[in-house]
Order: structure tokens, then C-alpha cells, then sequence
């Protein structure tokens, strides 16, 4: 019996310790931590287009499309959770990722925005993400500047050949080599907060800047199955924090189409630029205060 507890015991050590094993988490300095940052830029839930106060219910519907930077081969290399891979990881899967949109603005400044990514592949990639915002939009007491507070969520996944992609199958000197494509996750995990003021340059055109903080939790998760059968489901935890700054301005055509541009970035990590086009399906136009 004691023999049998003393298995027993050390059995689960050995799978607690395997588990342990099984999850890495880099330091913020670590190639895969300033990787998984520089997604995060174009991932973050932005706001798109100039926030507008409204005396009516206004719903907009529409589509932005991003730029997803490019992260270096040095940078892309891991350091920590992977340091016997000679290679990048595969990470320039997609050059723009396209958001669907919706926007509600509600009487006394309020705002909601929502965001659905579904799954659906494009190439490589497989995403599902969700992205939502409330804001409050204060309009400047005999001014034509407003004032914007923000918070912002994205959540979700995404999946495709990050760490053994076909390339790196056929590498003899790489962990991938001759095993079976990998169907990586990915779980960007952000929220934020920002503030903005906007100002109308025209009767048309709204330029705004704004500067906000972002809290990043993404999760890595690996899908691995090598030649010797051995499947790898190792885990990348990363825990970041970061300052954000973005400019851009919406013109407004026709009194029910916004087309907007901005420029969105995190200073340390990455720039990233937006094109926003959104029709307005119901209520009057909200017009400048």
C-alpha cells in the first residue's frame, strides 16, 4: 500500500512538473513578448472615425481595414520559450485585416461600437475575434472641438502555421522538421482606454488626436504534432502594458457616409494605419456642435 501511495504521489509530480513544462512565460524583453506587442497594434480596438454627439439614435454600419505590420526575422526569432528553433516564426501571415463595424450613438454624448471578425479563412489564417467600445462624447462649451472618453475590449483567437509552418517542415535543423503543419492559436486578449478631442476643419471634415493605455494579455498556444508523433501544446503567457497614441480625421459625404483615416500606434512596439467606411442606416445627420 505504501509503495502503491509512493507511485501514486510521484506519478503526479511527474505530470505536475510536465504541465509546468508545458507553459512559458518571457520576460517583456523576450522576442516573443515584444512579438506578440507588435500584434497587439493592429489588433487593439481603435476608434476609426471622429466621435460625434447626436440628439437622435444613430446606427452605422461599415468595415475598417488595417495594416498589419511587418515584424522582423530577428525580432520574430524566439528567445526564450523556443530557443532551439534557428529560425523565425511565421508571422507575416495577412497584409490587412478587414473589421466589420457597427456603430449606435445615443443622445446625451453616449456611443457603443461592436466588431465581429468571424471564422472564416483568409490564406493561412483562420480569426475569430470580438471587439466592443462604450464611449462618452462631451461637446466644448462654445467651441467646435468635443471631447471623447473611451474604453475598448478585443478578444478572440486566431489560427494558422506560426511555429511550424511548410518552410520550416522542411528544415532538418529546425524542431518542425518532416512533422505536420501547425494549427497554432493565438488570443490577443486587450483593453484599454483612451481620450480624443475632434474638431471640425470644414463642414465635411473632422480631424481628432488622442493618446490612451492598453493593457495586453495575449496567450499563445502551440498545435504540434512532430515526426516522432509527439504532439506539442506548449503555452506562451505574456502579461504587457502600454501607452497609445493615434490621429485621424472623417469626412463626411453626402450626410450618410463617413470615409476615415488614422494612424494608430504603440511608440515601443509598432505603427499601424486604418481606412474606415461606415453608411449611416437610421437617424438624421448628427452635424457639428
Amino acid at each position: 500500500m505504501r509503495i502503491a501511495g509512493a507511485a501514486l504521489i510521484l506519478t503526479g509530480l511527474v505530470r505536475a512538473a510536465g504541465a509546468q513544462d508545458d507553459t512559458c512565460r518571457p520576460g517583456p524583453a523576450s522576442n516573443e513578448a515584444r512579438t506578440m506587442a507588435k500584434f497587439g497594434v493592429p489588433l487593439a480596438f481603435g476608434p476609426g472615425v471622429a466621435q460625434v454627439t447626436s440628439t437622435t439614435v444613430q446606427v452605422y454600419a461599415g468595415i475598417d481595414l488595417t495594416y498589419l505590420p511587418r515584424v522582423d526575422d530577428a525580432t520574430a526569432t524566439p528567445t526564450f520559450c523556443r530557443p532551439d528553433k534557428p529560425g523565425p516564426e511565421n508571422t507575416d501571415l495577412l497584409l490587412v485585416a478587414p473589421r466589420p463595424r457597427v456603430w449606435l450613438t445615443l443622445p446625451g454624448g453616449w456611443g457603443l461600437e461592436g466588431s465581429w471578425i468571424p471564422p472564416l479563412r483568409m490564406g493561412e489564417v483562420k480569426a475569430n475575434l470580438v471587439g466592443v467600445a462604450v464611449s462618452r462624447t462631451l461637446d466644448l462649451s462654445r467651441s467646435r472641438l468635443s471631447l471623447s472618453l473611451r474604453a475598448h475590449a478585443t478578444v478572440g483567437r486566431i489560427e494558422g502555421p506560426i511555429t511550424c509552418d511548410d518552410e520550416a517542415l522542411q528544415d532538418s535543423a529546425s524542431p518542425c522538421y518532416q512533422g505536420t503543419r501547425s494549427n497554432d492559436s493565438f488570443s490577443p486578449n486587450i483593453l484599454g482606454g483612451s481620450v480624443a478631442v475632434a474638431w471640425t476643419a470644414s463642414g465635411s471634415i473632422r480631424p481628432y488626436l488622442g493618446a490612451g493605455y492598453n493593457h495586453l494579455a495575449p496567450r499563445f498556444q502551440v498545435n504540434f504534432l512532430n515526426r516522432f508523433g509527439g504532439l506539442d501544446r506548449r503555452k506562451v503567457i505574456v502579461d504587457l502594458d502600454r501607452m497609445a497614441l493615434f490621429a485621424g480625421a472623417t469626412w463626411t459625404a453626402n450626410g450618410r457616409v463617413d470615409l476615415s483615416g488614422e494612424i494608430y500606434s504603440a511608440p515601443t512596439d509598432a505603427v499601424t494605419a486604418r481606412v474606415v467606411g461606415r453608411f449611416r442606416l437610421r437617424g438624421s445627420e448628427p452635424g457639428p456642435p
